[in-house]
C-alpha cells in the first residue's frame, strides 16, 4: 500500500512537531521534525528524492504526526525517539557512554571523583571529557585548592556525632580535614565544594576574586601563613587559566559549534567559552542514514550535546544557521574578530576528528579488511547484525528434467566449502522454479533446526520477487521468517529485493556490498550447474552401457574415453570397436547398439 498525498496532506497542521513514517507491519521507519509539519512532510511528495530516501518512502504505509508547542520541543522529541525507537532510517548517534565525567556525589560531604557511569541519584556531573589527561589535571588542581574527603563512609549527622569513625592518614597528610570526626564543618565543606563547582563550571574568575580578598583579610590579620597557601592557589588557578586563554575575556558565556562532514559521518565539535577561555570541548559524530541536510543534521546535534552538556549561555555560534533553533537563544554566524577565531577553531577542532576517526578505520580496514567489508554488508543491507555466516541458494534445471538446487556457505566473507549442499528436488515436477526454492529452503533449514546448528544472519536467493516469496513460505512454516533476514538479487540489473517490498533496491556497482553478494551468488551458480552436468551425464551413461551385460565398470571408461558418447559408438565399425576392446566385448556391445536399427 502506497502513501496517498491527497490523503495524507490535508490533516496535517502548519505547525512545529514531529512526524513518523510506518511501514504496513506497524514497524517505525523514520522520525523527523518540522518547523512547519504540512510543508515538511509535503516535500517529500513535490520533488524527486535522493535514493535512500526514495526507498524509505516506498516503504512507508502510514505517517503520524505529533504537535508540539515550540520548534525546541520538536528538537528535542525526535532526539528522544530516535534514541527510543532506533528507527532504521534515522541518524546513528555514536554513544559515548565511554568518556569521563567529574561528578560531584549526591550525599552529606559530597566526594568529587572521575567516573565513565552515569548515575541518576540526584548528583552532578561535568563533562563528557575527551582525555583522561584533562580530567586528572582538574581533579589534581580541585585536590590542591580544596581539601576533600576520598572515603565512601556514610557521614550522616548521626554518624559523626556517635563517634563511630576515626580519622584516618589523609588527615596527617593534609589532603583532608577530617568531617568523619567533626574537624570540619557541613558549611566549610559545603562552601568549597561551591568553588569547584564554579571552576569545573570554568567560573575560574569568581573564584579567584574570592581567594584574592581572603589573601588580604589573612595578611591584615598578619596570618602570612595561611595567606601564602591561598596565594599558592590562585597561582595555581591562574597558571591553568592560562593555558585555556585564547580570545578576548569580553567573551563571557557562549557555545560555539563546528561543522565538519564526509559521505557518510558529520563532525560536530562543541567548546563551551567563559570569560574568553574554552573551559569545555566535546565532539558529537553522526552517521547519516538518508541524505539528511547538514542544517538538519547540526540542529539534531545541537541538541544532542545540549542535553549531555546543560548550560546557560544564551548565545550561540554556528558555521550556518540549524534547520530549527532552540528557543530564547540567539545565533551568531559570525564574519569577523574574536567569535570568528572562535568558530574556526571549533571548525578545525571538527576536521581533526575526522581526519582521526577516518585514519581509525583505514587501520581498522587494513587490520581486518573481512570484517570492515561485513559491517558495509550490515549497514547497506539494514541488518540487525554483522553477517559473518551467509548462504545462497540456486536452481538448476534444463526444461525441467534433472532438477537440483545448490547451497554454498560464506563464512568470515569467504567460501566454507565443506558446508557446501547438493539437492536433488523431490516434490516437484517440471521447471517450476518457486516450488522448487521453497522445497530446498524448507529441507536446509529444519535439517539445521533438528541438529542444533547455528543459523545465518543472512540468506541470498538467487532470482527476483517470486523467488523470494517462496523461501519465506518455507522460513515462516519454520517460524524463522524474524530470526533470518533474506534477500534476491536479480541477475539482468542486478536488483536486490527485500521481503514485503515490490519495488527494488539498487547498489552502487562498485560497492563492496553488491561485489560480495554477486559473488556469493556466482558460487551458488557454478556449484549447482556443476552438479546438474554431472547428474546428466551420469544419467546419459546409466541408461545405454549399465544394462548391457559383459560391458563392466572399466570398459565403460574406456569407451567413453575413447569415444566419447553413446552416439559416437553407434557411428564406429565392428572392427574400430574390437581394436579398442576386444572381439568379444566389441560383439556384444555391437550387437546392443544396433539391435534398434536390425529391427
Amino acid at each position: 500500500m502506497r502513501l496517498d498525498p491527497d490523503l495524507i496532506l490535508p490533516l496535517l497542521p502548519s505547525k512545529p512537531g514531529v512526524y513518523q513514517f510506518f511501514d504496513s507491519a506497524g514497524k517505525l521507519l523514520y522520525v523527523g521534525k518540522a518547523g512547519n509539519l504540512k510543508k515538511r512532510v509535503s516535500s517529500y511528495f513535490n520533488r524527486t528524492l535522493p535514493g535512500k530516501t526514495a526507498v524509505m518512502l516506498s516503504r512507508a504505509a502510514s505517517i503520524r504526526h505529533i504537535v508540539t508547542e515550540t520548534e525546541s520541543d520538536a528538537l528535542l522529541l525526535e532526539n528522544n525517539l530516535i534514541k527510543k525507537h532506533q528507527p532504521k532510517y534515522n541518524i546513528l548517534l555514536k554513544d559515548d557512554k565511554t568518556y569521563p565525567w567529574i561528578c560531584v556525589k549526591n550525599e552529606p560531604f559530597p566526594r568529587v571523583f572521575s567516573t565513565r557511569n552515569l548515575v541518576r541519584d540526584g548528583s552532578e556531573y561535568f563533562g563528557p571529557y575527551t582525555s583522561m589527561v584533562m580530567v586528572k589535571t582538574i581533579l589534581e588542581l580541585v585536590r590542591n585548592l580544596y581539601p576533600l574527603r576520598n572515603c565512601n563512609l556514610n557521614l550522616s549527622e548521626g554518624n559523626i556525632k556517635s563517634g563511630k569513625f576515626k580519622a584516618c592518614l589523609e588527615l596527617q597528610l593534609g589532603n583532608c580535614m577530617a568531617p568523619c570526626i567533626g574537624k570540619q564543618t557541613t558549611e566549610e565543606y559545603e562552601f568549597n565544594v561551591s568553588q569547584i563547582r564554579e571552576i569545573l563550571k570554568g567560573n575560574i574568575g569568581e573564584v579567584t576574586e574570592h581567594l584574592k580578598k581572603k589573601m588580604q583579610r589573612l595578611a591584615l590579620d598578619l596570618k602570612f601563613e595561611e595567606a601564602q597557601k591561598i596565594k599558592e592557589r590562585i597561582e595555581l588557578l591562574s597558571k591553568y587559566r592560562s593555558k585555556s586563554v585564547i580570545v578576548n575575556p569580553a567573551i563571557k558565556n557562549v557555545d560555539v559549534f563546528g561543522y565538519a562532514e564526509d559521505k557518510e559521518y558529520a563532525y560536530i565539535n562543541y567548546l563551551k567559552v567563559n570569560n574568553g577561555s574554552v573551559v569545555q570541548a566535546f565532539t558529537l559524530e553522526i552517521k547519516s542514514r538518508l541524505e539528511e541536510e547538514k542544517e538538519s543534521l547540526l540542529g539534531t546535534g545541537i541538541t544532542e550535546i545540549k542535553q549531555k552538556i546543560p548550560g546557560d549561555a544564551q548565545e550561540i555560534i554556528v558555521p550556518f544557521m540549524p534547520d530549527i533553533k532552540a528557543e530564547g537563544k540567539k545565533y551568531t554566524v559570525p564574519a569577523a574578530g574574536d567569535k570568528k577565531k572562535l568558530l574556526e577553531l571549533a571548525i578545525r577542532n571538527a576536521m581533526y576528528y575526522r581526519q582521526e576517526q577516518q585514519r581509525k578505520r583505514e587501520e581498522r580496514d587494513r587490520e581486518n579488511p573481512t570484517r570492515s567489508k561485513l559491517e558495509k554488508v550490515k549497514t547497506d543491507l539494514h541488518l540487525a547484525s554483522v553477517p559473518e555466516h551467509i548462504e545462497c541458494f540456486d536452481n538448476s534445471n534444463i526444461s525441467g528434467f534433472n532438477p537440483v538446487a545448490a547451497c554454498v556457505v560464506f563464512r568470515g566473507g569467504k567460501p566454507s566449502k565443506k558446508e557446501y549442499r547438493h539437492f536433488n528436488v523431490k516434490t516437484v515436477e517440471g521447471p517450476d522454479d518457486y516450488s522448487s526454492i521453497e522445497e530446498i529452503v524448507y529441507r536446509r533449514y529444519r535439517r539445521m533446526l533438528e541438529e542444533n546448528k547455528s543459523l545465518p544472519q543472512l540468506v541470498v536467493i538467487d532470482g527476483g520477487k517470486g523467488q523470494l516469496n517462496a523461501a519465506l513460505k518455507s522460513l515462516e512454516k519454520l517460524q524463522l521468517k524474524e530470526k533470518i533476514a533474506v534477500i534476491g538479487i536479480a541477475k539482468k540489473l542486478e536488483e536486490i529485493f527485500f521481503p514485503g517490498d515490490s519495488i527494488p533496491f539498487y547498489l552502487d556497482k562498485n560497492s563492496v556490498t553488491l561485489k560480495l553478494i554477486q559473488q556469493i551468488r556466482n558460487e551458488a551458480h557454478r556449484f549447482g550447474i556443476t552438479f546438474h552436468r554431472q547428474k546428466r551425464s551420469k544419467q546419459m551413461t546409466t541408461s545405454e552401457l549399465d544394462g548391457i551385460k559383459g560391458i563392466g565398470p572399466k570398459t565403460k571408461e574406456l569407451l567413453l574415453k575413447t569415444f566419447g558418447s553413446v552416439e559416437e559408438m553407434k557411428k564406429v565399425s565392428f572392427e574400430k570397436l574390437s581394436e579398442t576392446i576386444g572381439k568379444v566385448k566389441a560383439k556384444i556391445l555391437y550387437e546392443y547398439l544396433n539391435k534398434g536399427s536390425e529391427n
